[in-house]
């Protein structure tokens, strides 16, 4: 991206990882350095892709259809980046968004089992080659992550899903983050807070 351009940031991680409280913390490293920000999430960010995220949410709704389960995800995805995203880069604004597209290819590629051709089609049509610049992956073992999620509220309709569908989910992600290390960094979520945040410090201060 060209230095006028501000910097797209996002965490990414399966269920338990404890991105809201590094979402928060990566949030006040930013504001702290006096960088204009916009936080976000998806699927959702704006008043359209909110209601989708309602539905794609909603445990009742279990007769989604994979497909139509990946096309709203990139519906969500079309109406955020168009109405929220772009325009806040364009100003120059930094953005850190709680999961992006590497969340379809975890949940809908390596959960679903939907190509990763068919996923990439969609990227790229609704991206037009926008990528995040930074992505800081929180792993850390499915059965802690399970554990942790139960304890925070009752499970959605992802949460509910089988341990292998969340082992799927992990392996998808490693593999992304082998892909590309320069945008993709890998931080250890099964540590202590303090550590987490350590490693997370260590990134930021880099990209700041």
């Amino acid at each position: 991206m060209a230095s006028n351009i501000g910097k797209f940031i996002t965490l990414e991680g399966g269920e338990g990882a404890g991105k809201t409280t590094c979402m928060s913390h990566v949030r006040q490293r930013i504001v702290d350095a006096g960088i204009p920000l916009v936080v976000t999430r998806e699927p959702g960010g704006t008043h359209i892709s909110e209601k989708i995220r309602e539905l794609l949410l909603d445990k009742e709704n279990t007769d989604i259809q994979d497909d139509a389960e990946l096309l709203l995800m990139f519906a969500a995805r079309s109406q955020h980046l168009n109405e929220l995203i772009r325009p806040a880069l364009q100003r120059g604004d930094w953005v850190l968004c709680d999961r992006f597209t590497d969340a379809t290819h975890a949940y809908q590629g390596g959960g679903r089992g939907i190509p990763t051709e068919r996923i990439s089609s969609l990227e790229n049509w609704t991206q037009r080659g926008l990528k995040p610049d930074l992505t800081l992956l929180l792993d850390l073992p499915v059965e802690t992550g399970l554990e942790r999620a139960g304890q925070r509220s009752a499970p959605d309709r992802f949460e509910s899903e089988s341990p292998q569908f969340m082992q799927n989910i992990r392996k998808a992600y490693l593999k992304i983050a082998a892909e590309e290390p320069g945008r993709v960094k890998v931080i250890d979520a099964a540590l202590p807070l303090d550590e987490v945040l350590g490693q997370i410090d260590k990134v930021m201060d880099k990209i700041l």
